[in-house]
């Protein structure tokens, strides 16, 4: 199967008052930027690149750029290799100047690259949790591009991580019956009011959810205090709370607030400060009872490296629509398993990617099965939305990557 154009789209969405706000992004455009891949048949690959609106024409501009190469090319020869052909086109020699390895260059990136995932499993007529699952661990880490991690990653022990994970799969493939537990994000917006968040909170409960998140950075502490409390009062002790500052406080604030915020007993603080800032999150990580996670913002293996290091994260948020790709998160979990670190994504596919992503994790690295994120905002515009019954995602079912957006 031999791609023969590409196609670029520019797809931005309305979104319900107050839904997706946070302390930093306070009137979010949810939109993508679009890969698609035609062929020689009617199968088409997409891929999925996440932005706000504002500057999603400027990813679509680079995914044109970016993707040039692939035409002619046929699909599985390419992807039997695709490490080579991810590392040139994130180190293409003109545009490498405008990143390296973040920014528009890196969002427009991982559209292409998922793009050709999506595309994989089509034409191989499996979901793209199996296709992964499929591969021999050798296969997969081809598929990988390993450069500036070797100190901590070689080839080698990749495969040897993913032969010894391999060898126990069993152990952990009842999750394809269970289905994979979500967390609920739609309950807790920052422009939400107080009451609202009450009725969001009961119907997440209704609904089955058990890990729910609020939004917190507010100027006044306060407010974020008294919300807190007021969603542990309506969720109840058992249930899972997770708190997100979206970058909004300076280490000192942040020192401050969490501790306060403590006394709800959260899951975690999710990016309490800037986001490249790894030794601001590491005397964050230090000084608190309870865990850190981050990630949503890191573009690239680099950072997140230096984050594990540093011991500056207890949960790894990468984000497939965010870092290069479906290939590079792989290479970022790998890393995380590494470091004994778990992955729970960010979500900017609304889960329609990583739920099979997190599948792969679980059974074919040996990572936690923990929760996913679940945001419902979009369902109505794909073709496959992801099923959620009781809280739990259901098994998806379709061939690829269920990236494809209705017309």
């Amino acid at each position: 199967m031999q791609i023969k154009s590409i196609q670029v789209s520019d797809r931005r969405f309305k979104m319900g008052e107050g839904a997706g706000s946070d302390a930093t992004h306070t009137n979010p455009q949810y939109s993508y930027a679009v890969c698609v891949l035609k062929t020689d048949s009617k199968l088409e690959g997409i891929g999925l690149a996440f932005t706000l609106g504002d500057g999603n024409d400027l990813v679509c501009k680079a995914i044109e750029y970016l993707s040039e190469n692939l035409k002619r090319q046929d699909i599985e020869e390419l992807m039997s290799n695709f490490g080579v052909t991810y590392k040139a086109m994130a180190d293409h020699p003109g545009l490498r100047w405008i990143g390296p390895h973040k920014g528009v260059i890196q969002l427009a990136l991982a559209a292409v690259v998922n793009a050709c995932y999506d595309l994989w499993a089509k034409s191989r007529q499996v979901p793209l949790w199996k296709l992964l699952l499929d591969l021999t661990p050798e296969q997969l880490v081809n598929t990988l591009d390993l450069s500036y991690l070797e100190e901590e990653l070689t080839r080698d022990q990749a495969i040897a991580m993913l032969t010894e994970q391999y060898n126990t799969r069993d152990s952990r493939s009842g999750v394809l019956k269970t289905g994979y537990k979500g967390y609920d994000t739609s309950v807790g917006w920052f422009n939400f009011s107080d009451e609202l968040v009450v009725e969001k909170t009961k119907r997440a409960i209704e609904k089955g959810f058990t890990a729910l998140k609020l939004k917190v950075g507010s100027a006044d502490p306060d407010r974020d205090l008294r919300r807190a409390d007021l969603i542990r009062g309506v969720a109840g002790d058992a249930a899972t709370i997770m708190l997100d500052a979206n970058q909004k406080w300076t280490v000192p604030q942040a020192l401050d607030i969490c501790k306060k915020l403590g006394n709800i007993n959260p899951f975690w603080i999710e990016e309490p400060t800037h986001p490249d800032d790894v030794f601001g999150h590491q005397t964050i990580a230090k000084a608190i009872d309870y865990k850190v996670a981050t990630g949503e913002h890191i573009p690239n293996k680099i950072i997140f490296k230096n984050f594990l290091q540093a011991k500056a994260m207890d949960f790894c948020q990468v984000d497939a629509v965010r870092v290069g790709g479906i290939s590079e998160f792989l290479t970022i979990s790998l890393l995380s398993k590494k470091f004994g670190v778990p992955v729970m994504p960010h979500v900017g596919d609304m889960g329609q990617i990583h739920q099979h992503l997190v599948l792969f994790n679980h059974i074919g690295m040996g990572h936690e099965n923990l929760f996913l994120e679940h945001i419902p905002h979009l369902r109505e515009y794909f073709v496959n939305p992801a099923q959620i019954v009781d809280g739990v995602y259901q098994l998806p079912q379709e061939y690829g990557s269920s990236s494809d957006l209705k017309e």
